[in-house]
């Protein structure tokens, strides 16, 4: 039998050190070593009591949250689930704490004490993921790029439409690959991201601070232009429609799909059903199967299919359920993402050298 996953819950409010151990320990796998009120208590925890994953809360007295983040990633390695308020300020100290190495992240409902349950299946499911983790990994850092920029081919229709699902591990690894595209990228770009309301507004915003593109959250009829990525807003669907006037972005409230919303699956859908072999879909690092029966319709309709390699995933989830199913056309890594999407998007343009010699990409077959 398995011995259950340890974990360390990190939390200035007694009422959540409280709660989250409760939630936590009607799963049988999971067995909760201990609580610590602030940084330095949970610094000293982690060398007494070797957890397996750590629950943090940001905003704490004393040694708040980053700051005993960055002691873990730079010490202990062990993975850390932020616990983080739905707030402007809670979103963007949250994101600062998944480029710093943060496995992941779960939001306290607003009414604590009455709502708390409704997070206890995601906080369960994510621990035990974190556990399973080989290891924290933080992924390639993305330099700033160059403000004031301009949708340098928008005049122009996309040569191809990519639609992007990405879940747990999904902050850093698209910031990497979107920091690696060019401004005049051909293409139109769709990212559906596992994250709730409140969060990605502020998650579109860092990734257009970091890329040549341009990038944006989401609205309902958002053209698809060229040089340009949409990111799904959290608790939203997002669809594609092709239009006389130009192809838009359509957003929807319709319910969840594979326990999501947004659901890679709705978008890779659409993207099949309208673009056909025009499409592009890519699964990237996440928990569960959600995107992997949207990407056998892309691939059915003609499409390129894409999956990120098990070495570069934090979580080899949704990549591993379509590859499994055999609808992955190719299997990439991370580093090598950037410019494979580049050979797809740019017509006649061949990938660079080196990459299917040193592993980093590869076909399995149509």
């Amino acid at each position: 039998m398995t011995p259950p996953v340890r974990v360390l819950v990190v939390d200035d409010s007694a009422l959540m050190r409280k709660l989250i151990p409760q939630i936590l320990e009607t799963d049988s796998s999971i067995q909760v070593v201990g609580t610590a009120m602030d940084g330095n208590f949970g610094l000293k925890k982690i060398e007494e009591l070797k957890p397996q994953v750590v629950t943090l809360d940001l905003e704490m007295p004393g040694m708040g949250g980053l700051d005993m983040l960055k002691q873990i990633m730079r010490h202990h390695r062990v993975p850390v689930i932020v616990v983080s308020s739905h707030s402007t300020e809670g979103a963007s100290i949250t994101l600062k704490a998944l480029a710093l190495g943060a496995f992941d992240f779960v939001a306290k409902p607003n009414d604590v004490s009455a709502r708390m349950p409704e997070i206890a299946r995601e906080l369960i499911a994510k621990i035990k993921a974190a556990a399973q983790s080989r290891g924290v990994r933080v992924s390639p850092v993305a330099q700033p790029a160059s403000s004031g920029k301009a949708l340098l081919n928008a005049k122009n229709p996309p040569t191809r439409v990519v639609a992007i699902g990405i879940s747990t591990g999904g902050p850093n690894a698209l910031q990497y690959v979107l920091s690696q595209l060019p401004g005049d990228f051909p293409g139109s770009i769709l990212v559906v991201q596992h994250m709730p309301e409140g969060f990605t507004e502020m998650f579109a915003r860092r990734l257009d601070e970091v890329s040549a593109i341009a990038v944006k959250e989401a609205q309902s009829g958002d053209v698809l232009l060229a040089g340009r990525a949409l990111i799904c807003p959290g608790s939203r669907h997002m669809k594609v429609k092709r239009l006389p006037l130009g192809d838009v972005a359509v957003l929807s409230d319709e319910p969840r799909v594979n326990g999501h919303r947004p659901s890679v699956d709705v978008l890779f859908h659409s993207v099949a059903e309208e673009f056909g072999s025009s499409g592009v879909a890519v699964l990237m690092t996440g928990m569960g199967e959600d995107g992997a029966q949207g990407m056998g319709e892309v691939k059915a309709a003609g499409g390129m299919t894409i999956a990120q390699s098990e070495d570069s995933c934090v979580v080899f989830g949704m990549p591993k359920a379509a590859i499994e199913r055999g609808f992955a056309v190719r299997v990439v890594g991370l580093e090598a993402m950037a410019n494979v999407l580049m050979a797809q998007c740019v017509p006649d343009r061949k990938e660079s050298a080196g990459f299917h010699a040193s592993g980093k990409s590869k076909a399995v077959g149509n």
